[in-house]
């Protein structure tokens, strides 16, 4: 009798770490929405569709952390560069003007 109960511990934690095998390794990769991969492995895991996607979805590249900031930043830099250059020039432009010839 007690082996049969460590059979059924054993088999318990086996289907539980197989239901949650997605979880498990979002975790192992470092995804930064384990927890959301989490969630849905605990809802919809039970339907074979769900822990499917569940894994496929384990399996992703972590996506870009904040790709629209990244855009915005790179705009500001972009033009920033250019009103520089633009200032720069134009303040050389009048700085040639104002020189009295030799």
């Amino acid at each position: 009798m007690n082996s049969d109960m460590m059979v059924q511990g054993v088999a318990a934690v086996a289907a539980l770490a197989l239901y949650f095998l997605p979880s498990i390794i979002a975790d192992r990769r470092k995804r930064h929405d384990v927890l959301t991969i989490a969630l849905f492995n605990a809802c919809m895991g039970w339907t074979v569709f769900g822990w499917l996607v569940a894994l496929y979805w384990a399996f992703q590249p972590n996506p870009p952390v904040n790709l629209e900031g990244e855009v915005v930043r790179s705009r500001r830099v972009i033009s920033m560069r250019s009103f520089t250059t633009m200032l720069s020039e134009r303040v050389n432009l009048r700085a040639s003007r104002e020189r009295p010839p030799k």
